[in-house]
């Protein structure tokens, strides 16, 4: 009786919680994959621009300014329709393309990653930003000729051993989660490049 009870107790206490979310987040990351990337993505990708414009709130000391609602509302529409299912199936083309057994196979990867697949995200998130904020054509052209370098630069230069670790260590079915948690922060600079 005694395990049993000590068993439900440790149920009941705040481990719980935690315990019960990660199996509810593999069961659907199993039966539901690209969803639940893309659920996730489009979560932290808004709590990322939410926590950007936080910290941008309080070093300039504003404190009447309320939030823009719109910045973490782009960020999950690009996060849920675009980063997800895009990841996703990249990682998975990576895989198959670029199998473990190859010679060289994380270094490989890591070089796609780099200089093929990053380059081509981050136009993407411009673009659809610049959509999804309503601008024209000629902003975007704007922003890219402005942003895009300075970004892409930063981008190999935090990503590159994220993305590292993320293509040699971590499982196929936890990248996009893992590059989503890292992302959090990466986000957070792609929306202090948008004031």
């Amino acid at each position: 009786m005694a395990p049993a009870a000590s068993r439900l107790r440790a149920e009941a206490g705040l481990g719980a919680l935690p315990r019960r979310a990660l199996a509810q987040y593999l069961l659907f990351l199993r039966l539901y994959p690209v969803l639940t990337k893309a659920a996730t993505s489009g979560i932290l990708s808004a709590l990322g621009n939410f926590l950007a414009q936080m910290i941008e709130k309080k070093r300039k000391k504003e404190h009447s300014r309320s939030l823009d609602v719109g910045g973490p509302l782009r960020y999950a529409v690009y996060g849920f329709f675009f980063t997800g299912p895009l990841s996703h199936f990249f990682y998975l083309f990576m895989e198959h393309w670029i199998p473990p057994e190859v010679p060289l196979a994380g270094l490989r990867r890591l070089l796609l990653d780099r200089l093929v697949f990053a380059p081509a995200f981050l136009m993407l998130f411009f673009l659809i930003m610049n959509f999804l904020e309503g601008k024209d054509a000629s902003a975007f052209a704007t922003k890219m000729r402005g942003g895009f370098w300075p970004a892409l630069r930063m981008n190999w230069r935090v990503w590159t051993p994220v993305q590292f670790i993320n293509i040699n260590y971590i499982p196929l079915k936890f990248r996009v989660l893992f590059a989503n948690l890292a992302a959090l922060f990466w986000y957070a600079y792609l929306a202090s490049l948008g004031k």
